[in-house]
């Protein structure tokens, strides 16, 4: 490794650039060069998951976005612990082990150690280390081993009081300063020199992290018990609506399409769409993605695809239905329920219903925040081609944050000829959704449905009902090609994606648990949703025909695209 980079500093970039052309994706498995900073180590025994953190962070990211990413993600997990009385004083600090921290990357991919989540769960009251982790993640590995105790109990309890008592109106100021700011950081950051860029990166850098935190703090304290309280009421009761009620008007993600609506009533422009939700976009997780404010035809596909609709499916009109049934939803439980538990399961549900939208706010916080670093990392590249030291923009999402921030490299055009090319090596390998230790890699095969062996996918199901219609596969969220009432097939979404969900017929994702984007916004629009299929977007092709079954969180093959039949097993 070491001669690598004595080799990369000394050759010119033309060498470096015949060289990486020849690295095939299965030269890379197992790898771990010096100048590679996406692909992290595992402890044996440890298990790691890109669900849920996928949904936030998805698929190859470039080595800028990842190395925001994966610590600032490190220390909101450890913060937010801490502040819920979780977490001791000693366990605060990110280690400097790799081995030892929950949040890693590996060829690329953002991952999660679940022992995380398993150690809330086991330390926190009301909630378990099996409930919290399948709630997350869908499911709870066979191999994984939980501690629970009480020991913390006292703390934990004063803790999570105070922040269920005060998050509500922390999260409204939270939100009303972080949009003020990046409303305004991003008209000045054209204006800007070099230095006055890099110090605002910077210190988006640091609003991010907290952000995160809150995000966290808020999802724990307020959203996860809410969530779990219903499924137990579900569960008590036998009324499986109630679990339905996890999905609450409200919602963030609805604001934009009910604009997205007035705009293809001419109620309003495009324009002060992108002003307010200027910072969502394609894969806006990513940091070289281009989001709404750079590039805003997604949304005015959308709108021409709204304004095709009939007035009767306007969002508004559907999501006064959707309360009225979740009126009726309640009146049935509180009839199920003992006379003796009324009050106690009425004043549980109206705090529900105020909580459970909560879970986007802070999440738009530090999407802010990552669009502000988004806005001052293309300048600064822009800044460094002038100057002769990179040779595009883009670029500069290859390079690190310690590289952007503290000490630009002298190879720094090497290093992004040979980063480019490892992180195209990495998007030809497929990574299980979770695994134990280092994960088994493949050489992602072509999609092709004579090698498919498979008629029915299972998942976990987050949405009742049961539809029948044509898939769409959609990898990138431009919505080129997307028509009205389809299955929208995803590898996972984003509120990004909820423009599109609100034509769509059922929803069908590869990742994902009961409180993923997709699960809470399926409820929202009451359609069926399927989660957590793991292999949904390589099992189906756009054109098959399927059933759906957001109860069972069953997807059945009907027929294949083009009339083609099943293969055989």
């Amino acid at each position: 490794q070491q001669r690598n980079l004595f080799m990369l500093q000394a050759r010119p970039e033309t060498v470096w650039s015949n060289r990486v052309a020849e690295e095939a994706p299965e030269d890379v498995i197992g790898r771990r060069d010096d100048w590679d900073p996406m692909q992290g180590a595992s402890a044996p025994g440890e298990f790691w998951t890109t669900s849920n953190v996928g949904e936030a962070s998805p698929g190859v990211q470039t080595p800028l976005s990842g190395t925001v990413w994966w610590p600032a993600g490190e220390d909101a997990l450890r913060e937010s612990a801490y502040r819920m009385g979780v977490f001791q004083a000693n366990e605060r600090a990110t280690p400097r082990e790799d081995h030892l921290r929950y949040y890693q990357v590996f060829y690329g991919r953002i991952a999660m150690q679940v022992r995380y989540v398993a150690v809330l769960g086991d330390r926190m009251p009301g909630t378990t280390g099996p409930a919290i982790v399948k709630s997350f993640f869908g499911r709870v590995p066979e191999s994984m081993t939980f501690h629970p105790t009480i020991r913390r109990y006292p703390i934990i309890a004063w803790r999570l009081a105070h922040a269920f008592l005060t998050i509500p109106r922390k999260l409204k100021t939270f939100g009303d300063d972080y949009t003020a700011w990046w409303q305004r950081s991003v008209r000045e950051i054209p204006t800007l020199d070099h230095d006055a860029a890099v110090t605002l990166f910077k210190h988006a850098l640091e609003r991010f992290t907290e952000g995160d935190t809150v995000q966290i703090l808020a999802v724990m304290s307020t959203v996860q018990p809410m969530f779990v309280f219903l499924e137990q009421l579900a569960e008590t009761t036998g009324i499986s609506k109630a679990r339905d009620l996890g999905g609450v008007s409200g919602n963030m993600e609805m604001e934009v399409v009910c604009d997205l609506w007035r705009v293809s009533r001419g109620q309003m422009s495009i324009e002060l769409v992108v002003e307010i939700y200027g910072f969502h976009g394609p894969a806006e997780g990513e940091l070289s993605s281009k989001v709404w404010r750079e590039d805003d035809s997604p949304l005015r596909r959308m709108a021409a695809q709204y304004a095709k609709r009939d007035d009767s499916q306007s969002p508004l009109a559907r999501e006064a239905a959707v309360q009225i049934e979740r009126e009726a939803t309640e009146r049935e439980v509180l009839a199920a329920v003992p006379w003796w538990k009324r009050s106690s399961t009425r004043l549980m549900l109206k705090l529900a219903r105020r909580y459970l939208p909560l879970r986007g706010v802070a999440k738009c916080s530090f999407l802010q925040a990552f669009d502000v670093m988004r806005a001052c990392a293309r300048h600064i590249g822009a800044l460094h081609v002038t100057a002769g030291r990179l040779q595009h923009v883009e670029d500069v999402f290859y390079l690190t944050v310690e590289e952007l921030t503290e000490k630009f490299p002298v190879n720094a055009k090497q290093l992004v000829t040979l980063r480019r090319a490892r992180r195209a090596a990495y998007m030809k390998l497929t990574i299980p959704g979770s695994w134990e230790g280092m994960p088994e890699v493949e050489v992602t095969k072509p999609h092709d449905v004579d090698t498919a062996v498979v008629d029915t996918l299972h998942g976990v199901g987050v949405s009742r009902g049961v539809v029948e219609g044509r898939v769409r596969v959609v990898m990138n969220p431009d919505f080129a090609d997307v028509e009205a009432d389809e299955i929208l097939v995803a590898p996972t979404t984003d509120p990004s994606w909820s423009s599109i969900m609100f034509i769509s017929s059922a929803i069908i994702v590869d990742i994902g648990g009961a409180l993923s984007h997709a699960a809470v916004v399926a409820r929202e629009l009451n359609i069926p949703c399927v989660v957590n299929t793991r292999t949904g977007t390589t099992s189906l092709r756009t054109g098959d025909l399927v059933r759906v079954d957001g109860t069972s969180g069953s997807v059945h093959i009907i027929e294949r695209e083009a009339g083609g039949q099943l293969p055989k097993k």
